[in-house]
């Protein structure tokens, strides 16, 4: 069984053999949370958004009780996914911990940061190879995602404690944000702020992955599906 390895870049000759990295914990939050996104943002979009009035007897439709219902399991389900997440940094082998600490203390991450934003660019002719997250997708992931991300449960608790009351675990943890902005306007576009953030990377990571699995000589779609990176010459 092939070990997990920590964050280095690889030598630029030779192919290196193919290396565990992410194990069966992250490969399942990774696809799971991916769902999860999509039915929060499609939902969210509604519930600022909503549809025409449909015709017909209203208890019958319930239109946009179904909508705020999904919304808010999934909500649930993005707040467990991200504990999950977490935990899996302490008990899961490989690089888990590159989402939330990108190892910018190191000479080669700078180094890497730049070559590959010249790469993105299409100015290199060739891209690094790394095991684990290169640098610029490390930090596109914790500022676009990981943090928007909690900006998104923090802010989404908070205006769900306004609805569930004053006596409610909701508001005993999160009703300070609501006091903190002062008041809900402010709450709500900060929410929805932090949810075009996860859009926007959504949908930059979904072209730079096909691209990388392309263009570069590392897998990086097949490498979630199977936990293993793979490099080509």
């Amino acid at each position: 069984m092939k070990a997990y390895l920590p964050y280095h870049q690889l030598p630029d000759k030779g192919v290196p053999p193919s290396v565990a990295i992410y194990g069966p914990g992250v490969r399942s939050w990774h696809w799971l949370n991916a769902a999860v996104v999509v039915v929060l943002c499609l939902t969210g979009y509604f519930i600022g958004v909503p549809p025409p009035s449909a015709m017909g007897d209203p208890s019958t439709l319930y239109v946009m009780g179904w909508i705020r219902f999904f919304h808010l399991a999934s909500g649930y389900l993005l707040a467990i996914l991200a504990l999950m997440r977490f935990w899996l940094v302490f008990v899961e082998k490989g690089i888990a911990h590159h989402l939330f600490l990108p190892a910018i203390w190191r000479a080669e991450w700078l180094d890497g940061f730049v070559r590959q934003i010249q790469w993105n660019l299409l100015i290199l002719a060739r891209p690094l190879r790394y095991v684990g997250l290169n640098p610029l997708g490390g930090i596109a992931m914790l500022s676009l995602f990981v943090l928007p991300g909690f900006i998104t449960i923090v802010t989404g608790f908070a205006m769900y404690a306004e609805v569930t009351g004053h006596d409610s675990w909701q508001y005993l943890v999160f009703g300070w944000v609501t006091a903190l902005l002062g008041n809900t306007m402010d709450l709500h576009v900060i929410h929805r702020l932090a949810m075009w953030a996860i859009v926007l990377f959504s949908l930059l990571h979904s072209y730079i992955v096909v691209r990388e699995d392309i263009l570069s000589r590392q897998t990086m779609i097949s490498s979630m599906l199977s936990g293993e990176r793979q490099y080509r010459r």
